[in-house]
């Protein structure tokens, strides 16, 4: 059943073995999949883990027989381990099947809730999930309700009434982790556990369904007026949807969700809402940052089942799947996940407030029409819509009604829209505005997006936050320096000669948390020596070429910089000396080095980079030596060493990095290489490694 833990397992399992694959996916199918979606998903899911880019390829216009062979002209010849989750029959895989060549040693897995699907595979390979057991239940909501107590046991007094809440979960992982995270969220006293236990009684006596949807009925109601419209937004996304922080944020502040404090900002304020879900597990946390934020979540489908019907009740959001006809009346939220619009009823009412695109098959004439109508729209979300323009309602809007005057977020990332119009500056209250754009082809680099034209009219959007990513003139230049609430900032095609008006322009910003600057070209020098970083910023990415001589002066400025912890160079073209004055660096979680450094040592001094997690290297073509003294990067999680064809022994010292769980290795010498290929007649792998024996994931790719 729902909630029972098979996709949990599943994710632990695939998690640990992955890596002895050569490659590697998991797809979530939804309920009503199309064949061709599927495949599509299954390529980018194979694209995530295919670091050889044997796999890139433009797959939106695609057909099922060109998709198919992608698949199998990619797989033939590769161990590799396919998962399908939450699959709901068993036609799914007659319809995809040929898609993958024969081959005993790779594996696929599915987890159904289906007993037909379960016997596509051989008797001994089925697994059925049962409830948990009394003991085990009991072992995990001690877990959930008492994490905060350092032994993690139940006060006596709270024993008996413990037992009957677990009783009532009925052995489902899903109800247990959310009602203990409720009840730890609780004070631990009898009468407010108590109260707690008859409202759960009380819905189970009016309520006739299942008991797992009580449990998580109840937590949902014991939230917070606010903390529940944020979880209810969440409903707006798809099934299975990988929500990442960053955007869910913009959504709850564009909405109003979210009101600033004297102390707080809007920002800070929804981090610690979205914190709050992923504790009480209402929401589950997929992926995490360097710095251990929430990078991206997911609503697990039993709880956005629960979601959605709360929602429905209290007109939160309306969604249409393009199932049949359906009206965008009385709803502030209207979210599209069908290309086809046309059965969308046009509104007679003024209630939308947002519109969320989920589908990127939409037309601009489609969208053109259907747009005309919404005079109230605050957030339009275009995201992934694959369109070259903005439709004329955005694009101009008539002064006469003010349309669109409301707009607070202008999510178009990766629509390819290459400018905007001059009529922009009259959304004034437009708050985040993202529109980089990934190229067809993939190029290295942070330099690897193409950004959007602005107008000069950009200057009066004076309540901009975020504003990523613009292409660089003189005369955008000008009128940036009016933008002195953003917090994200990201330009490119940056020339040597503009450094001067960009430093300016920048240092006006005093808010900054996050700043992407990229030259023209790999060739351009960005002179940053009078650029005074505000100390607010946390994320930092270069591309281009450094002054080698201005070097101390501009990462002097940096060490001021307590909240840096992510440093991006690309390009620089570092020596020792200047990589050298990256080491005082010391707030540091994570730092990539692309095409940027261009000597053959690479030290790393005792006591360096102390709380550095990730470390990467790529593209250093002459570096033949890595040396960690003691005691240095003594954090590091992760090392990564790409396209270093000198590199001919691993790094001295990384015996010390005893925190290192991952090391991936790619493009370095033959005689590197060979030190990990496994003699099959002796079953023994080369004694050289027995230095990097502690690392869980050792991954090498020629």
């Amino acid at each position: 059943m729902g909630g029972v833990g098979k996709t949990t397992l599943v994710t632990h399992v695939y998690n640990t073995v992955k890596e002895d694959f050569n490659t590697a996916a998991w797809i979530t199918v939804s309920k009503a999949y199309q064949v061709e979606d599927l495949l599509k998903q299954i390529i980018r899911g194979f694209q995530k883990s295919d670091l050889k880019g044997e796999l890139r390829v433009d797959i939106v216009d695609m057909e099922r027989r060109s998709l198919v062979e992608i698949i199998h002209d990619y797989l033939r010849g590769k161990r590799f381990v396919l998962v399908l989750d939450d699959v709901w029959g068993v036609d799914i895989w007659f319809k995809i099947s040929d898609a993958f060549p024969t081959n005993s040693t790779s594996r696929f897995i599915i987890t159904s809730r289906i007993h037909q699907v379960a016997l596509l595979a051989n008797g001994n390979c089925i697994i059925e999930l049962k409830p948990l057991e009394a003991h085990h239940s009991w072992e995990l909501f001690c877990k959930e309700a008492f994490w905060k107590n350092e032994n993690k046991m139940c006060p006596l007094e709270l024993n008996n009434l413990a037992q009957r809440f677990v009783h009532k979960c009925n052995g489902l992982p899903i109800a247990i982790a959310c009602i203990g995270r409720v009840l730890s969220c609780r004070s631990p006293t009898y009468s407010d556990w108590e109260s707690l236990y008859k409202e759960l009684e009380l819905q189970m006596t009016n309520n006739v369904i299942l008991n797992v949807n009580v449990v998580l009925k109840v937590s949902l109601e014991d939230l917070p007026y606010i903390l529940k419209n944020c979880f209810l937004h969440c409903t707006i996304f798809p099934e299975d949807y990988l929500i990442k922080r960053k955007r869910l944020i913009r959504h709850w502040v564009a909405e109003g969700l979210i009101r600033e404090t004297e102390h707080k900002t809007m920002e800070e304020l929804a981090e610690g809402y979205l914190y709050e879900l992923t504790n009480r597990s209402l929401l589950q946390v997929v992926e995490r940052n360097e710095s251990g934020r929430v990078q991206s979540c997911r609503m697990h489908d039993i709880i956005r089942l629960l979601a959605l019907t709360k929602a429905n009740e209290e007109g939160f959001c309306k969604v249409y799947d393009g199932m049949g006809s359906s009206s965008a009346e009385k709803t502030r939220r209207l979210l599209i996940h069908s290309a086809n619009i046309k059965q969308l009823t046009q509104p007679t009412d003024l209630t939308v407030r947002s519109i969320y695109v989920f589908s990127n098959g939409l037309t601009i004439d489609s969208l053109r029409s259907f747009l005309k109508h919404f005079y109230l729209l605050s957030t339009l979300d275009l995201q992934g819509a694959q369109i070259v323009e903005l439709p004329y309602e955005v694009r101009n809007i008539p002064s006469t009604v003010g349309r669109l005057q409301k707009l607070e977020v202008l999510d178009v990332y990766n629509a390819k829209l290459l400018a905007l119009p001059e009529s922009v500056s009259k959304l004034r209250k437009l708050r985040y505005l993202h529109a980089a754009t990934i190229p067809e082809i993939n190029i290295k680099g942070v330099v690897a997006w193409i950004g959007i034209q602005v107008p000069k009219s950009i200057k009066y959007l004076i309540g901009l936050q975020a504003l990523r990513l613009v292409e660089a003139s003189s005369e955008t230049l000008c009128h940036l320096g009016a933008l002195t609430q953003l917090r994200t900032f990201a330009i490119t095609n940056v020339q040597r000669e503009q450094c001067a008006d960009l430093c300016t322009v920048i240092m006006n910003m005093n808010h900054l948390v996050s700043l992407a600057i990229m030259a023209i070209s790999e060739k351009v020098t960005l002179q940053l020596e009078e650029l005074c970083l505000p100390p607010t910023l946390s994320k930092l990415e270069l591309g281009g070429q450094l002054d080698k001589k201005a070097m101390p002066r501009i990462v002097s400025s940096f060490s001021d910089l307590g909240n840096l912890t992510l440093l991006t160079l690309a390009f620089s073209k570092l020596d020792e000396d200047s990589f050298s004055c990256l080491l005082t660096l010391h707030g540091l979680r994570g730092l990539w080095v692309d095409k940027a450094y261009e000597r053959k040592g690479l030290h790393f001094n005792a006591m360096s980079f102390p709380n550095l997690r990730q470390l990467a290297i790529s593209d250093a073509p002459q570096l033949n030596s890595i040396v960690i003294e003691r005691s240095a990067l003594q954090s590091l999680v992760q090392l990564t060493l790409v396209d270093c064809p000198e590199l001919k022994a691993l790094p001295d010292g990384i015996e010390h990095l005893r925190t290192l769980e991952k090391l991936y290795l790619r493009g370095a010498s033959e005689e590197l290489t060979e030190l990990f290929q496994w003699n099959e007649e002796t079953h023994e792998s080369n004694g050289n490694l027995e230095k990097i024996g502690h690392i869980r994931r050792v991954t090498v790719y020629p």
